[in-house]
């Protein structure tokens, strides 16, 4: 089969395509015929040797797979031959089989293509924890959502809109903002061209966001963590533009909460209330509240080029690789 391997750390363009061998499901695991690979950003950082996650040499990058079921392990009784499947794999995905935990793997609504199953789970899966687990988000509230075109951001936007949130959704370019406000975003800031603190006071009456959700870190973090209001929750997503120092007597003044979403880990140690979400988020797809926004596929030979694209902030939603079976 084929698979995309990072062989030595470094930039996407290292990558190489070759052919391997099938994998075994070994106890408690299915093998699985890709037809979809979903890129998120951890993928820019597991093949430079920058993720928590830390995968021996050679491995496959890809963390999010849709696809169909072609064996199944010993111990494994709720997942069959045939089935169609996303998962979370952690890496692994941008090849034409991937062998997964049966208990990561989450049946295919009826309706939804292989595309937008690849790019449903994580996206969505760390958006719902973050905005009811961790932030508690209200109807009524304001919700802002740093990095809001980005995969993770883009399923906040959609979340908090249809949790009754006013959602204000910042961004680097017009094009992205655009976007977000087809996906639930009444309030929008370019934070390339305008300064984030002001807009946020300006666009709040001088409350500030009662919930800021933080994909991007760098420069935006401490000008959103100024703009929460009181008794306000900032929630630690990710990195994207670099991890931030935080001076702790702003939380101290604004009387708000530095909150962190680490929602793979949630996932291991809370696996009943993990399901119960994902419960939850298909049937908002099955009512028409939320949608994956596929900005882009490329085929397996171009997933490097994929890569790139979101390394280079490029993406809008999420990018997805494809096989032939696609």
């Amino acid at each position: 089969m084929r698979a995309i391997l990072c062989r030595e750390f470094g930039p996407p363009e290292s990558l190489v395509l070759e052919e391997v061998d099938e994998p075994k499901p070994e106890r408690g695991q299915v093998v699985v015929d890709v037809n979809a690979c979903a890129l998120n950003f951890p993928d820019v950082l597991i093949i430079q040797d920058q993720y928590q996650f830390k995968p021996p040499l050679p491995f496959s990058p890809g963390g999010e797979v849709a696809g169909v079921v072609r064996s199944v392990g010993e111990d494994v009784d709720r997942v069959t031959v045939g089935d169609r499947v996303l998962a979370t794999t952690g890496w692994g995905g941008l090849a034409d089989q991937v062998a997964v935990r049966a208990d990561a793997c989450v049946p295919i609504p009826e309706g939804m293509d292989f595309a937008s199953a690849s790019a449903f789970l994580y996206a969505y899966g760390t958006s719902q924890y973050a905005l009811v687990d961790r932030g508690r988000l209200q109807p009524g509230e304001t919700l802002l959502v740093l990095g809001a075109a980005g995969g993770v951001g883009l399923a906040a936007v959609e979340l908090g809109a249809a949790m009754g949130a006013n959602v204000i959704a910042a961004a680097s370019t017009d094009e992205k903002l655009a976007l977000c406000r087809e996906h639930g975003a009444s309030m929008t800031i370019n934070y390339s061209t305008e300064d984030l603190k002001l807009r946020v006071r300006e666009l709040t009456g001088g409350a500030g966001a009662d919930v800021v959700y933080d994909a991007v870190g760098g420069a935006y973090s401490e000008p959103a963590l100024r703009s929460t209001a009181w008794d306000g929750r900032f929630l630690v997503i990710g990195f994207t533009a670099g991890i931030p120092k935080v001076a702790l007597n702003l939380p101290l003044l604004k009387g708000c909460e530095i909150v962190g979403v680490f929602w793979g880990a949630f996932v291991g140690r809370e696996p009943a209330r993990h399901r119960e979400n994902v419960e939850r988020l298909v049937e908002l797809w099955r009512k028409g509240r939320i949608r994956p926004h596929v900005s882009a596929t490329y085929p397996l030979e171009r997933a490097a080029e994929a890569i790139r694209q979101l390394a280079d902030r490029k993406a809008l939603g999420k990018d997805v690789v494809t096989t032939d079976r696609q």
